[in-house]
């Protein structure tokens, strides 16, 4: 098992050789395997990128994504604009049903709402908005209408993760009902639980993930 530092180590190797992020903006501490990222940045875009950094880092239990968006320059939007141009952003993406997300925004701070048939479209349309510039963060209150019975998910999961490359999908148990998945059992890195998680969420007619995997290597 890595040690907290060793970990620290990596983790900022693995900013600093992140092209999308700027390491010196960064502080990183760890504690038990937990990875607090601290400071200041531009984008929300940069925020989630850095914190998918430190997951992917083998060792790392769990990431506290306590960075601050501070938008500076042409960065800057005022909450009217970010509205304009993430009403037409989400028009633009083809993943997301045309009309079926609204959006709200105050001091910065994205708000999502409606109902789409697929887990992907609520992903894709929070992911439209994470890109752009001038957002703080994003509150994702799109509900997923279930529209498949519990057998059937609970089977597509279990195929999905058999089909994983980096999945060991004999050690993981899934369960399904009411558009609710449970995960349980072991993997060998939070990356790998990422997956794991991922793979639930593709499935559709899943409307929540409960995710009770432990990191065992």
């Amino acid at each position: 098992m890595k040690s907290d530092r060793n970990l620290q180590d990596e983790v900022l190797a693995a900013l600093e050789w992140e092209p999308g992020v700027n390491a010196a903006r960064i502080g990183v501490t760890v504690s038990d395997g937990v990875v607090t990222l601290r400071g200041t940045v531009p984008t929300l875009q940069e925020k989630w990128i850095a914190e998918r950094a430190a997951r992917h880092v083998v060792g790392v239990r769990a990431v506290a994504n306590d960075l601050d968006v501070s938008p500076t320059g042409n960065a800057v939007r005022s909450d009217s604009a970010i509205a304009e141009i993430a009403a037409n952003a989400l028009e633009w993406d083809s993943a997301v049903p045309d009309g079926a997300v609204k959006v709200t925004v105050r001091n910065g701070w994205v708000t999502l709402t409606g109902t789409v048939a697929h887990q992907f479209e609520k992903s894709a349309a929070e992911l439209v908005v994470h890109r752009l510039y001038g957002v703080k963060g994003v509150a994702n209150s799109i509900a997923v209408k279930p529209c498949v019975s519990a057998d059937d998910v609970k089977f597509k999961i279990e195929e999905a993760l058999k089909r994983s490359a980096v999945i060991d999908s004999q050690r993981i148990s899934v369960d399904a009902r009411d558009g609710v998945v449970l995960l349980t059992g072991a993997v060998r890195s939070l990356a790998e639980r990422d997956d794991a998680e991922r793979a639930a969420w593709a499935a559709p007619g899943v409307t929540k993930v409960e995710d009770r995997l432990v990191i065992a290597g």
